[in-house]
């Protein structure tokens, strides 16, 4: 499998190429050149098959050889260790749970599918690749745990001070070892144009190998779209068109998703909901992309003013906005609408649900308005638990802490405070 450049086409690498490089030399993002559909049987069949049969089937053609039969299947293993249950919540909407992982959020699986096929490729290398990264909540914490004590890995975390949750600063900066945290003055969208910058600086890829864990690397993206299809092969015996609702920031999730139905899964549609952050909403009501400064909300993982991976959805329907319109709909919530709905599934369902998952089920809802007949599920990407004051707060209850959570909550934080480019550059040279 190639890969090309969304800036220049005529940019190729190869799936390990661009694993490594996380954006190509003119910054843009990598794509696969063909995306070819699985066989009708697959779908039809799906009941019979185990999770790894399915993502090992969907993962295939984007490694192609690079990875051999018996490495790959031991990976995909490895990152499919946990439930991905759909949980009816009525009679036509469900939760997709995505918290059952090691750091209880969604990001577990493409982070430990990219650092086992990273540790993989840094097998025998001279010289140690540096992962840097951008996080505006739970990333952080899940790359940290993906690449924690892989062999010639070192993980670089860049996260905006106060802006995420005390347990994700905990993931973050507490664990030690190869993987180390910087704390930004400034929001989401400053950590990644560092990090962006940091790719295309001469200075420092002369001396150092760089390569990226945000969604913008082919690695932990694609295989996010594994969940969709267990979630498919869980829902599939409801006999409606099925409905995805995903609470989006940077928008990798989602357009994973979008993979998996280029793969031929049956799904009718996408919700993509949005906090305040409304980017998308108004791109697809007034045709206009506008990226704006961020705003901070208690669904701060969304906390992004422009989507990188935006770019991908857009090329994946040539570029065409009618077409986009009629795979897609997009809505924005507001905190108050978010605890509101936090509250009201509580009361009447008992189902806790965290700040994302809440903008995720009413986006949801907003659909199903003009869509009563489809079977609409929402994707609740991270544990309520790791939203701990404003769950709390809302619903007046104390929540249980996990086993995965607590043994981070002890633990010191450790983290280097920097305001610009320049200071990031030293710490990375200065190494």
């Amino acid at each position: 499998m190639q890969y090309y450049s969304l800036t220049d086409h005529g940019i190729r690498a190869t799936f390990k190429e661009a694993l490594i490089a996380g954006i190509a030399p003119d910054r843009g993002l990598y794509f696969p050149e063909e995306i070819k559909a699985l066989p009708a049987d697959f779908f039809r069949d799906i009941e019979s098959l185990s999770s790894v049969e399915i993502a090992l089937a969907a993962i295939q053609q984007f490694v192609g050889e690079e990875l051999p039969a018996a490495v790959l299947e031991d990976i995909v293993g490895r990152t499919l260790d946990f439930e991905f249950p759909v949980v009816e919540l009525g009679k036509n909407v469900a939760s997709l749970e995505l918290f059952h992982g090691p750091t209880m959020a969604f990001k577990d699986v493409g982070a430990r599918f990219m650092a086992q096929c990273l540790g993989h490729f840094s097998q025998g290398e001279d010289r140690e690749i540096t992962v840097l990264v951008a996080t505006s909540g739970d990333t952080g914490g899940a790359v940290a745990n993906g690449f924690l004590g892989v062999d010639g890995v070192k993980v670089v975390i860049l996260y905006p001070s106060g802006k995420v949750s005390e347990i994700q600063e905990r993931q973050l900066t507490t664990l030690g070892k190869n993987i180390e945290a910087m704390e930004v003055q400034g929001s989401f969208d400053d950590c990644q144009n560092m990090v962006k910058t940091a790719f295309l600086d001469p200075g420092i890829n002369k001396v150092k190998k760089l390569t990226s864990a945000n969604s913008i690397n082919v690695a932990r993206w694609l295989p996010q779209m594994f969940y969709y299809l267990l979630a498919y092969k869980q829902a599939k015996q409801k006999g409606r068109e099925i409905v995805f609702s995903v609470p989006s920031g940077n928008f990798g999730n989602i357009c994973a998703g979008m993979v998996a139905q280029k793969l031929g899964m049956p799904i009718g549609h996408f919700v993509a909901a949005t906090n305040v952050n409304d980017v998308v909403p108004r791109f697809l009501e007034q045709g206009e992309y506008r990226p704006l400064p961020s705003k901070s909300t208690i669904s701060n993982a969304m906390d992004v003013g422009d989507p990188s991976n935006f770019v991908r959805i857009e090329h994946l329907f040539g570029e065409d906005l009618s077409k986009l319109r009629k795979a897609l709909s997009s809505y924005s919530f507001t905190d108050g609408q978010t605890r509101e709905a936090i509250r009201k599934v509580y009361d009447e369902t008992s189902y806790v649900m965290d700040p994302h998952g809440a903008v995720g089920y009413l986006g949801l809802r907003e659909y199903q308005k003009s869509h009563p007949d489809t079977y609409g599920i929402f994707l609740e990407t991270a544990h309520p638990v790791k939203f701990l004051d404003v769950v709390e707060q809302t619903l007046d209850l104390k929540l249980p802490i996990p086993s995965q959570i607590q043994k981070v909550m002890g633990g010191s934080k450790k983290s280097w405070p920097i305001a610009t480019y320049g200071e990031l550059k030293a710490h990375l040279l200065a190494d």
